[in-house]
């Protein structure tokens, strides 16, 4: 066995706790025990089974300290920032408790031959989540709160940094009354997460991540005729096309591409501004950019190697072309590295067309609408976008030519639990949360009743 699960500080560097991995052979014990609770939960009433979600709520809100420092510690997010992301998970399962039987309402209709059809909305069975760390509970609830409701069972390998807030949610769930087995974490080698997507009790695939491992997980899903919900990288624009405020509005960006210092898959990362605003909006940000570096509770990033590869990006740009107007030091000890804002980017190099996945903004500057919105267009991602602008017809019709999955008008991206979320291109397919996300493992079942005789 390896002990691939490791908890470490992404402030010093130091390894806190490490976990032994999962034979196969247990692993195939917990994914048949998940299998067969399954199949009592889901006989349950819709009603019994909500309860139980609103339940997780609230006792998430109860424990939110306790579980935001398993995750502070893991991917080095401050203490405030994980108890706000515990709030967001139990936001998710108090919406689904509360709305779920409108959800799962069936749907009656009278074909056109005649006589009656409805499509039923039933669970599949077990779906296995394979979980990235950015967000260690808030994606676990992505995926555990509309699958428990409408009656699958959930396993979820989660990354190799944070096996302690997966093993703390699964406490939770319990504590909160849900039965055992129906969420369950496999620690599992790389190796064994293919036997895990072929288990015949296995009914369906979700993966966040990166597109180069989700190509992966999507082929092997695909071998063995699973469906499979990708949620993978981005390189969201933010438009300003015009703003009476450049100051406030470069303010909003800022604080929406540093969330998590950076490390979320729709952030803002490529700042997109009209000529006649352009010299105040990346003033601003340089400010906003050296205030930040000064501060002492700065976040670092989850681990060093994830500071290595962002510094990397920012200092290949730079060799290209690209002007770096500050940040962008790496730290001798740990995983922090300083915010930086970057422009004059052009489309031949590489930071045009990859995620940087850290505390950089790039900014572009554009001549027209329409130039605008072909860079927004011409990155391989296609997650969300923002575009602001006081003109309500011109925000209409750029979010209508946008080549993403989401567009926020006048707001900064952000997720919310009756929201769909999911992107298109190399940033996936399929959505979660919202009714969409609950359907996306559903068996939409036909029941056809012929015209009496």
């Amino acid at each position: 066995m390896q002990n691939a699960y490791r908890v470490t500080d992404p402030r010093t560097g130091a390894v806190v706790e490490s976990f032994d991995s999962m034979q196969w052979t247990e692993a195939e014990r917990v994914i048949a025990a998940a299998d067969e609770a399954h199949r009592t939960w889901r006989r349950l009433p819709l009603e019994e089974r909500a309860a139980s979600l609103g339940s997780v709520g609230k006792l998430m809100r109860e424990r939110r300290h306790d579980l935001a420092a398993h995750a502070s510690l893991e991917m080095g997010k401050p203490l405030d920032s994980a108890v706000g992301e515990v709030g967001v998970v139990a936001d998710i399962f108090e919406y689904y408790a509360e709305e779920g039987a409108a959800l799962l309402r069936s749907e009656v209709f009278t074909p056109r031959s005649g006589g009656t059809a409805e499509i039923l909305k039933r669970p599949v069975g077990v779906v296995l989540g394979i979980m990235p760390w950015n967000y260690p509970y808030y994606q676990l609830a992505r995926l555990i709160a509309p699958n428990l409701l409408l009656g699958n069972a959930v396993v979820v390998k989660p990354s190799p940094a944070c096996p302690r807030s997966a093993a703390a949610i699964e406490r939770v769930l319990l504590d909160a009354g849900v039965p055992p087995h129906l969420y369950s974490t496999l620690l599992l080698d790389n190796e064994d997460v293919e036997k895990a997507i072929a288990d015949s009790r296995v009914q369906g695939v979700s993966f966040t991540g990166s597109e180069r491992v989700g190509a992966v997980i999507g082929e092997t899903a695909g071998r063995h005729l699973k469906k499979v919900v990708l949620e993978l990288g981005g390189s969201d624009p933010f438009l300003i096309l015009d703003t009476a405020d450049p100051a406030t509005t470069a303010r909003v960006a800022y604080g929406a591409r540093m969330a998590n210092m950076g490390q979320a898959c729709n952030s803002p990362k490529r700042v997109i501004v009209r000529d006649h605003d352009y010299g105040a909006i990346v003033g601003e940000l340089v400010q906003q950019a050296i205030k930040h570096a000064a501060d002492p509770a700065m976040q670092p990033l989850a681990s060093r190697a994830a500071a290595e590869h962002v510094h990397a990006q920012i200092r290949r740009a730079v060799a290209q072309g690209a002007k770096l107007h500050t940040g962008g030091a790496l730290s001798g000890v740990g995983a922090f590295i300083s915010p930086a804002v970057i422009t004059d980017v052009t489309l031949d190099m590489d930071i045009a067309t990859e995620e940087v996945f850290g505390p950089v903004v790039v900014v572009y500057r554009a001549d027209s609408d329409e130039e605008a919105i072909e860079l927004a267009n011409q990155s391989p991602y296609g997650l969300g976008a923002a575009v602001f602008t006081s003109d309500e017809q011109r925000a209409t019709d750029t979010a209508d030519q946008l080549d993403v999955g989401m567009v926020y008008i006048n707001c900064a991206e952000d997720s919310e639990p009756d929201l769909p979320f999911g992107g298109v291109k190399l940033s996936g397919h399929g959505r979660e949360l919202g009714r969409l996300g609950i359907l996306e493992f559903c068996n939409h079942k036909l029941v056809r009743r012929a015209s009496p005789a």
